[in-house]
């Protein structure tokens, strides 16, 4: 019973792995490997663009709503 089992896995893993070394070529041809660097190191100095705001102080306009309701 396990010898027979081999007959279905060994085809299963030899496909398997053929297609593993085809998308490798096929990313190596592509140039998914061609710039490693740039993103490793675009996270260590990424620039945060936005500013924390005062403690206490709300995002929005700094002037009170006025009262004066006509147009």
């Amino acid at each position: 019973m396990p010898m027979e089992s081999l007959y279905f896995l060994v085809p299963c893993a030899l496909i398997f792995i053929a297609i593993a070394i085809k998308v490798f070529f096929w990313a190596i041809n592509n140039g998914q490997y061609d710039n490693l660097d740039t993103e490793a190191h675009r996270i260590l100095f990424d620039a945060d663009d936005t500013k924390p705001s005062a403690p206490g102080k709300t995002s929005g306009s700094a002037e009170p709503p006025s009262d004066n309701t006509s147009v």
